[in-house]
């Protein structure tokens, strides 16, 4: 492509030097290239963007063109977190801002249809406006099927977090990517699965950065957001149960590396994690910010926060990976493991793409349910 433009340009150069052109047809010639490269480039264009188009639809890795290009930000501010008390001390004055002792009032959401269309109808979305992490974005919500039976009006439901790999768009765990609903709905309308919510919250914040799911002082309070913003919302919004013992994550690649990472330190709000090809080491996804940090690095590594908790955290831990793909750092977290903390290494085979943790779904969420029954 570049000698073709330099030859076009000497030869359009020579035109010049001449000082004149011969005939009408000698004048219309360079444009007449000119136009039949502009058309080339079109096409080449034109067929990348098809091809990029088909394989993030059915990968889901973006959700619009800044979160491909970069320039996306969902980072409104970031303020210093208030204390964690657990999921009912979110309600505080300090979380709310308001008078001390004063607890704060439920949030109703306004949701709307998904905007992927990939997602099923059944999927709600919100946009929400984190009060304690300072991040705005879209928070994808599923209810089971008992959820709406009459019979089951006044129970509530336990609530799995998804979290895609980075670049992931939160639509991928519900639409063909993942496919949860399609796989886990008949399993929890036969009794085989607990009738979990689901909900999968944006992942992807700073633009081409992994946040590492962290709280990242002046950057991001990406931990806040996924631990505490998002499940107080739908706390207020459904009726979920708000004892850590019926919450859990789920997720794959860099997602996992956050799901371990999240129920290894907030036990107060977690009580299982599944984990699919993830890692230890944040420095395992090169574009995060974690992995970039000397300190961060270390204390962000859930091996380290597994073995420097000051008593063994009451977690289950699912986690799975091929040799050289997470394996290894499955059995490393289930040699430092101490009860109550269970790890449970699962080997795989397959590469690291959805192909190989969509047929898990159903395998973890079976597991899952012995950790978390339906009631």
């Amino acid at each position: 492509m570049g000698s073709l433009a330099l030859a076009m340009a000497q030869w359009l150069g020579r035109g010049v030097l001449v000082g004149r052109v011969r005939n009408p047809e000698q004048r219309r010639r360079p444009l007449r290239v000119l136009s039949y490269l502009g058309t080339v480039l079109l096409c080449q264009f034109t067929a990348v963007a098809m091809v990029f188009v088909i394989v993030n639809n059915e990968n889901q890795l973006y959700d619009n063109w800044g979160d491909l290009l970069g320039t996306s930000s969902h980072v409104r501010a970031v303020p210093v977190p208030p204390k964690d008390d657990g999921l009912a001390g979110d309600r505080t004055a300090g979380a709310a801002g308001g008078p001390s002792g004063s607890a704060a009032p439920k949030v109703p959401q306004a949701f709307h249809a998904p905007d992927s269309n990939a997602v099923p109808r059944s999927v709600k979305q919100a946009d929400l406006k984190g009060r304690l992490s300072g991040v705005d974005g879209e928070v994808l919500v599923w209810t089971p099927p008992q959820y709406d039976d009459p019979a089951y009006k006044d129970k509530t439901f336990p609530v799995v977090e998804l979290l895609v790999g980075y670049p992931g768009s939160s639509s991928a765990w519900f639409g063909e990517s993942m496919d949860a609903i399609g796989q886990l709905e008949p399993l929890m309308k036969s009794g085989q699965v607990t009738p979990f919510i689901l909900v999968s919250p944006r992942v992807t914040l700073l633009g081409n950065a992994d946040t590492g799911c962290a709280d990242i002082p002046g950057k991001v309070n990406a931990d806040t957001w996924l631990s505490r913003d998002v499940p107080q919302m739908i706390v207020d919004n459904f009726r979920a149960d708000t004892t850590p013992d019926r919450w859990a994550l789920s997720g794959y690649s860099a997602g996992a590396h956050c799901a371990l990472r999240l129920a290894l330190s907030h036990p107060n709000r977690y009580r299982a994690a599944i984990s699919m090809s993830g890692y230890n080491n944040p420095s395992g996804e090169p574009s995060s910010l974690t992995g970039k940090d000397p300190k961060l690095r270390e204390t962000s590594n859930p091996l380290y926060i597994l073995t420097h908790a000051p008593t063994p955290p009451n977690v289950a831990l699912y986690v799975t990976g091929k040799r050289g793909d997470g394996l290894e750092d499955a059995t490393a977290l289930q040699q430092a493991a101490k009860s109550p903390t269970t790890v449970t290494p699962f080997e795989t085979t397959g590469a690291h793409l959805t192909s190989t943790w969509k047929p898990l779904v159903v395998p973890t969420f079976k597991w899952l349910t012995g950790i978390i029954p339906p009631r």
